[in-house]
């Protein structure tokens, strides 16, 4: 080593010894993970103390499991509907969990507690057992998690409740090893909730050492009488229209049944007979309800066969503003077979809707501002991947957007279609993973030159005028066949 280096090493050594203590400690760390299908909610409540003045920043650790499962996360004080500033660390292939920094509404002091409540989606998380069930079967699925919550601070207890749609748990496991923390049983039963703790003085547990001595997973095995719900592949067109006002969306799905696959063959016979005793087997799915927009109109569904008249739509009038999130057209749509474990089914759904719905003009920067929906969601399924296209008005320039959240990759390309000079601008973003909370809207921002309004009428123009001139070319021309004259 040179001579040189070691002050700074020595300096590095001095900062580790003298690190700086932590922030803050938790009085009581609650977590509570509703079990159910596709999607699984966990709420993790922190009860927080500052142990120093000034203390703002508010460090959370997840597993990297549960990090690889979460597609939805956000913090907030518990009682407000403020969300908190999230920094997430960069992922650190060294260590097993995930660290991210809440920022605080504002610095605590010395002694002070806070109620932070952080609420995250997980997809993918649940699995079916058996993988295979007949059309007389029961579902039931599985749920894997970690029994610590973890934490760079010391907690003085903590629970984790896993919640089950009914309290018809099959089975669950009882945690060994934790007699430093309880010397209670260490998971109880009561009705559908499994309760794993208190749980109490729990040094940090972010760190190696007290994941390889302490973390292990908890399993719960319970019955689940709806369908396991996923869209595979989920592609939307908007095409926004400013001559026709008007907004057409066009979705392509394939519906995916996650549940335990079909053992033996299907029977139709069985399956009426269980309509008909509404005792439908719980993994089936015979028909599905979508919520659209108010005020669409020419609403059309057809699958790969053709278009399905088992439908029912009862469209509802556009509301002001600030009442369409109150406000919706119900579809309720029933495919040609019911969807058993295993089975897809493809289709396509599309409206139309008034452009001046979702679009405003922006006079003082002269540019449009039109907002699109990202999905339609279907209840307690989740979209494996998403591909959301906005086809914007052919010559539009200065184009801008403002996503709610970012996604895998978005670019920007010409969409031709007919009647079509220069292209239109298309915008494409693609996401993974996404459920109801990420029904949210796109907004697109740009301008459209007059020029550029005249330019449809023109081709339009054209292109019929040289359709005129085409058919009094073609009248002009003889096309008889004239016979020889004879010879004497």
């Amino acid at each position: 080593m040179h001579w040189r280096s070691f002050p700074f090493l020595l300096l590095s050594l001095l900062g580790t010894v003298l690190a700086a203590p932590p922030s803050f400690e938790n009085t009581a760390i609650v977590r509570t993970v509703e079990l159910g299908g596709a999607v699984v909610h966990v709420t993790t409540t922190y009860a927080i103390k500052a142990t120093q003045p000034g203390a703002k920043v508010y460090t959370i650790a997840v597993g990297l499991e549960e990090k690889e499962k979460t597609s939805w996360l956000q913090v907030k004080v518990k009682g407000q509907q403020r969300e908190l500033d999230v920094f997430h660390h960069p992922l650190d292939s060294s260590r097993n969990f995930h660290l991210l920094d809440v920022t605080l509404p504002k610095p605590l002091g010395l002694n002070a507690t806070l109620n932070l409540v952080m609420d995250t989606l997980q997809t993918h998380a649940t699995f079916p057992w058996p993988k295979e069930a007949s059309q007389k079967d029961e579902q039931a699925l599985k749920y894997h998690t970690d029994l610590f919550v973890l934490s760079p601070y010391h907690t003085a207890v903590q629970r984790t409740k896993l919640k089950a749609p009914n309290p018809r748990i099959i089975s669950y496991t009882v945690p060994e090893n934790v007699k430093d923390f309880t010397s209670d049983t260490p998971a109880t039963k009561q009705g559908a909730t499994v309760t794993y703790g208190p749980y109490n003085n729990i040094v940090s547990s972010a760190n190696k050492e007290f994941i390889e001595a302490h973390q292990q997973r908890i399993t719960a095995h319970y019955f689940h009488e709806q369908p396991v719900l996923e869209i595979t592949n989920f592609q939307r067109a908007a095409e926004i229209s400013h001559w026709g006002d008007n907004l057409n969306i066009q979705d392509n799905l394939v519906l995916h049944n996650a549940g335990p696959t079909l053992k033996g063959h299907f029977s139709r016979l069985e399956h009426q007979s269980q309509a008909y005793f509404k005792r439908q087997a719980p993994h089936a799915l015979p028909a599905l309800t979508l919520h659209l927009p108010a005020g669409i109109r020419n609403t059309y569904y057809y699958d790969l066969i053709g278009n399905v008249s088992t439908s029912r739509l009862r469209v509802a009038p556009t509301a002001p503003k600030n009442q369409r999130a109150n406000r919706y057209s119900t579809l309720e749509l029933r495919p040609r077979y019911p969807i058993l474990g295993g089975w897809n089914y493809t289709f396509t759904l599309g409206w139309d809707a008034p452009l001046s719905d979702s679009a405003v003009y922006d006079k003082s920067s002269g540019k449009y501002i039109v907002e699109v929906p990202i999905m339609t969601p279907i209840p307690g399924a989740v979209v494996n991947k998403a591909e959301v296209s906005i086809i914007l008005p052919e010559g539009a320039t200065d184009v801008e957007f403002s996503a709610p959240f970012p996604a895998v990759m978005n670019r920007i390309s010409t969409h031709k279609t007919y009647l079509d000079s220069t292209g239109r601008p298309m915008l494409t973003f693609e996401y993974e993973n996404l459920t109801v909370m990420h029904s949210q809207n796109i907004f697109v921002l740009y301008k459209v030159p007059l020029a550029a309004h005249l330019t449809k009428p023109f081709v339009v123009g054209v292109a019929f005028f040289s359709l005129f001139a085409l058919a009094i070319v073609a009248r002009r021309i003889n096309l008889t066949i004239h016979k020889k004259a004879k010879t004497l």
